[in-house]
């Protein structure tokens, strides 16, 4: 077995020692000098860790490396976590993919967006899943090259990374994959992206209506938080039944989306709900009924002041403290 760490310019004893160290043929002594080279968390040794992640024979030291890499974003840094996508051991990928999750400077975009053309599925996922918190409004049309794309886990990262682009251009599509696509979690994440819309429109409303009926309550629940976001008046209604659905997550999307749209129309159905088992359950409908105020819902939320939960019962003075300080009671 060969291993050439560089022997880096302008090093003194200290980190001649360490250069020895990394060259030993024990995996056990590489993997130490390795975290006592990242510890110092000096820029010049850097091109140690880069050696350690694309050359070491042992996938530990990868691993080790790929980890210690994380909040680096120097372009040789980034392009050495891109390479590592392609490792042939799946810890060494899973530590490549979350380091480049950390990026935060959009300049780091420019250097991982070529790698968007790679055959690997594995490298699209990853990249994509970086560029997502950079909204990189430049890379909005290789991102959308992505959002059928034949793999699954592709097709979710890629309209993830759409819907945080907060593009009016994206709605339309947005709302044909939340109708659509054959994967629930795709079409879920879709219909999230829809409550950056600036504009509401027939298109906009009939998805989430879709996805307001839809068999999967995932679907359901989505839907409800993004026409509660919205504040879509329209879907009152359909919100309001849902305050019967079999699920009590999609319950208390319902709800709190309700209380948004300070629905008076809801009253009735939050009765009860406020007798549900599930204390979260109560506990939304607590504190929606502070946002919808009035005599009513004052009422409602006095005849459950004992709850036998304590976060129900603080939930409960929060929603009359609301009422009161709105002067909301009739």
């Amino acid at each position: 077995m060969t291993i050439h760490y560089p022997r880096l310019d302008d090093i003194d004893q200290q980190d001649h020692v360490l250069w020895t160290q990394l060259n030993q043929s024990d995996e056990k002594i590489r993997f130490i000098t390795l975290m006592n080279v990242a510890e110092e968390e000096r820029e010049a040794l850097l091109p140690w860790l880069h050696y350690a992640l694309q050359h070491d024979p042992s996938a530990r030291v990868r691993q080790e490396a790929a980890q210690r890499l994380e909040g680096w974003e120097d372009t040789l840094t980034l392009q050495s976590l891109a390479h590592a996508l392609q490792d042939p051991c799946i810890h060494v990928i899973e530590a490549a993919t979350h380091s480049l999750s950390e990026v935060k400077q959009l300049d780091s975009a420019y250097v991982l967006a070529p790698y968007l053309q790679s055959s690997n599925y594995q490298v699209k996922v990853a990249i994509l899943r970086a560029l997502k918190p950079l909204r990189p409004i430049f890379l909005y049309d290789e991102i959308c090259q992505h959002i059928k794309h034949e793999h699954v886990q592709v097709r979710r990262e890629a309209v993830s990374a759409l819907s945080w682009l907060q593009q009016a251009q994206a709605i339309s599509l947005l709302a044909d994959i939340s109708q659509y696509d054959h994967d629930v979690e795709v079409r879920r994440i879709a219909t999230g992206g829809l409550a950056y819309s600036q504009h509401i429109s027939p298109e906009l409303i009939q998805a989430l209506m879709s996805s307001l009926h839809a068999q999967d309550w995932q679907l359901r629940v989505e839907a409800a938080l993004t026409t509660g976001k919205l504040k879509l008046q329209a879907l009152e209604t359909t919100l309001v039944t849902l305050l019967q659905d079999a699920y009590w997550q999609v319950r208390i999307a319902a709800v709190r989306s309700l209380g948004l749209l300070k629905s008076q129309s809801a009253l009735d159905g939050f009765i009860t709900n406020f007798q549900h088992e599930m204390s979260n359950l109560r506990k939304e409908v607590a504190l929606a009924l502070g946002e919808i105020g009035g005599q009513q819902a004052e009422q409602l939320l006095l005849q459950h002041v004992h709850d036998p939960d304590p976060e129900v019962r603080k939930s409960i003075r929060i929603g009359l403290g609301q009422i009161r300080r709105t002067g909301d009671v009739t």
